[in-house]
């Protein structure tokens, strides 16, 4: 028996009880993973991804653990529900527009110390400022830098547009500004290197176009690495007292903690790895977020149809955003239909052996977008379910 198909039977004898569709989480995978994150950040804390967990219990327990400090959040209004639940090192990753959760904030003296804001433009501070109504509490800030690598004099942009901060004097200028300005205070540096962290070097099939991934990633990592050791420079002349440089994602932990002017890492999709974390020569993890769904229909020979499916995952649309057929190991989707909103044929000569009832496992394309289509996580140790707990949309939480 394969290691897969040993999983396999593990988890529908541990779901045997449970009708499908269902979520469940690995934890023996769950904690492998996140020790394997530790082991990468070599002594710097890791902030754990939010989005990429989307389960408070999840979310307490990977915090429990040595090696992880803080959350890094989404949303604002999702940033403050968290610190009334009790986390209290939240940074929000993005900018917000949510006057309303600006004004709870300002208000609150436990909330504007446990969440810090993004900003990487003057006129994002002058929303916070006509959101206060009245509140007073200083706000904390973190600034964003802009990662991407810019080649033949900014003609070509490799990674994703965020910040538009790319030169230390920018940084620099914004950092003066919040100094400058009452009611606020800057506390950190945060820079998400996408084309690094989130970008597969291994593509299966591709080993001209895997190899030209990795001489950028490589060059990337080289310009970026110097440039923000210039900008945490230019900003500590202004704020000599920051207290945290964020930097990283899953696929690029080690190279990042490597640089001595990052002092803390963001991850979180390597909790769950979910199948776009397949293609990478630093690590391998371990499939910890599975969701099954039941054989309904048997239309012929090679054929079975499962109810719902049609969970594609954000970013440019593509092959590589619809989960992947998992367990039993051999089947894939029909070309001419995909994944279905409700229904979802698959083909293969393992369809054969499942029978009405029976349970096929996916994996997500995305880690947490995967809690946005269940209420529940069934939490899986050994081949027993050994806690049911909620999603951020079992609490009835939606924030995106």
């Amino acid at each position: 028996m394969t290691a897969r198909a040993a999983d396999r039977a593990r988890y529908d004898r541990a779901t045997a009880h449970l009708d499908a569709p269902l979520a469940i989480v690995d934890l023996d995978a769950f904690d492998a993973n996140a020790a394997d994150l530790v082991r990468r950040a070599a002594g710097k804390p890791v902030r754990v991804a939010s989005k990429s967990v989307r389960c408070r219990a999840l979310l307490e327990r990977v915090l429990a653990r040595d090696g992880f400090q803080g959350i890094m959040s989404f949303t604002l209004a999702e940033s403050l529900w968290l610190a009334r639940s009790g986390f209290d090192d939240i940074l929000l990753a993005y900018p917000s527009a949510d006057r309303a959760g600006y004004a709870e904030l300002a208000a609150d003296p436990k909330l504007a110390g446990a969440v810090t804001v993004m900003v990487d433009d003057p006129a994002q501070l002058d929303l916070v400022d006509a959101a206060r109504d009245g509140g007073r509490e200083v706000v904390r800030v973190c600034l964003e830098l802009d990662t991407s690598l810019k080649l033949l004099g900014g003609r070509v942009r490799v990674g994703a547009r965020r910040s538009p901060l790319h030169s230390p004097a920018q940084l620099a200028e914004l950092a003066r500004s919040v100094a400058r300005r009452p009611g606020f205070r800057l506390v950190g540096i945060m820079a998400y290197e996408g084309h690094i962290a989130g970008v597969g070097d291994a593509v299966a099939g591709r080993p001209l176009r895997s190899r030209a991934i990795r001489l950028m990633q490589a060059a990337a990592r080289r310009e970026l690495a110097e440039r923000r050791a210039a900008v945490v420079h230019a900003v500590r002349a202004v704020v000599p007292d920051l207290e945290f440089v964020n930097g990283g994602g899953t696929g690029s932990v080690q190279h990042t903690a490597a640089e001595d002017a990052v002092t803390e890492i963001a991850a979180g999709s390597g909790l769950y790895v979910p199948r776009l974390f397949d293609n990478y020569t630093s690590f391998t993890g371990r499939p910890a977020a599975l969701f099954a769904l039941p054989v309904v229909r048997r239309p012929g020979v090679g054929v079975v149809t499962v109810l719902g499916g049609g969970y594609p995952a954000s970013g440019a649309a593509g092959p590589d955003r619809l989960p992947v057929p998992y367990l039993p190991e051999g089947l894939a989707y029909d070309p001419q239909e995909g994944p279905g909103e409700v229904q979802t044929p698959l083909l293969g000569s393992p369809a054969d052996d499942l029978l009405i009832g029976d349970k096929v496992w996916f994996r997500h394309a995305k880690a947490g977008e995967l809690c946005e289509r269940f209420d529940t996580l069934h939490l899986v140790e050994g081949d027993a379910v050994t806690a049911t707990v909620p999603t951020y949309r079992g609490e009835g939480r939606t924030f995106l």
